[in-house]
């Protein structure tokens, strides 16, 4: 290898260094630049992770509370389809079975026990009889076992009415053909609405069963 030979490639050597240093200087920083949106996507992560959960508490407030309106809607209407039944219920109970004292929401607990009644009537006259009346917005299946019970379990809470006859009457806005029919298969009568009035809904050959 000539003189110039040797001097070319040390000058080749020496420029390919520097580009190699200026390489790895600029991955150094790349490095660097890297690591600091590293940072930054953490801070931001952490920071979306908080608005999250914040988001999760008010979300879960916000359905408590919902949950809490529709509960009270839920019994604003229960009270409004009570009182919009009562009237009739009260003309039907003395025209059609006699009753001489009618008492809306009548609640007693005894011996630990509760029992609660939308309307309660009977008479103490010839009629010897007493008629318990359960009212619904929409009739559904546990509100014919809740006058079931109520039947069954009459003469505990009021023994006062033990020889008097009991029957059951379920006014309801709203009653399925089949709900209707469980209902009378029981005994009970049922009520239907029309125009704001309740009246008995029942065919003529039925017969009311005493509890």
């Amino acid at each position: 290898m000539t003189d110039d030979e040797l001097k070319n490639l040390v000058a080749s050597l020496a420029i390919s260094q520097k580009e190699t240093s200026s390489q790895i200087s600029e991955l150094r920083a790349s490095q660097k630049e890297t690591g600091f949106h590293i940072k930054e996507l953490r801070t931001s992560q952490e920071e979306t992770d908080k608005q999250l959960k914040e988001s999760d508490r008010k979300v879960t407030r916000q359905l408590k509370e919902l949950g809490k309106q529709i509960g009270g809607l839920g019994r604003k209407f229960g009270s409004f389809t009570e009182g919009l039944a009562l009237p009739s219920m009260q003309r039907i109970l003395q025209e059609q079975f006699k009753m001489e004292i009618i008492s809306p929401s009548v609640r007693v607990h005894k011996a630990g026990k509760d029992i609660e009644i939308d309307v309660l009537a009977y008479a103490n006259s010839s009629v010897n009889e007493v008629y318990i009346v359960e009212v619904k917005s929409h009739l559904r299946e546990e509100a014919i076992t809740q006058l079931q019970d109520i039947m069954l379990n009459f003469r505990q809470f009021f023994p006062e009415h033990k020889d008097k006859k009991v029957f059951g009457i379920l006014a309801a806005v709203d009653m399925s053909t089949e709900l209707k029919e469980r209902v009378r298969s029981l005994g009970f009568y049922t009520a239907k609405i029309k125009e704001d009035i309740f009246s008995l809904d029942v065919p003529k050959q039925f017969v009311a069963k005493a509890y």
